[in-house]
């Protein structure tokens, strides 16, 4: 995948935001964020700790847990691999953040 077809599947996903800047686009729902591009052949995906454990087990060619994401529900995902498997993971990722927004609670004023 390219960036430009991470940013297009992306906002085909409903309430799915471009924010970030112009060499560093980012991707939220609801705030949350979903992926971040971090170079031009890697992007942070977020994502549940089961279910970034079987992305790198079933596709250690496109996914992987660089020591900065070892404690936080991020994987990364490199785009010269499994294009599919980046859409999915992207999928989870919306899904994740749409279903954490609506556990949120708001704060006291």
């Amino acid at each position: 995948m390219t960036p430009d077809e991470v940013a297009a599947f992306l906002a085909t996903l409903p309430g799915c935001r471009q924010k970030g800047t112009r060499a560093v686009p980012a991707w939220y729902v609801a705030n949350r964020i979903v992926a971040r591009l971090v170079a031009h052949d890697e992007l942070m995906i977020r994502c549940a700790f089961d279910v970034r454990e079987r992305l790198v087990t079933e596709h250690p060619d496109t996914f992987g847990i660089p020591p900065a994401y070892e404690a936080h529900m991020k994987v990364q995902a490199m785009l010269y691999g499994d294009s599919g498997a980046i859409q999915s993971a992207l999928r989870e990722a919306w899904e994740l953040q749409r279903k954490m927004a609506g556990r949120a609670r708001p704060r006291p004023a």
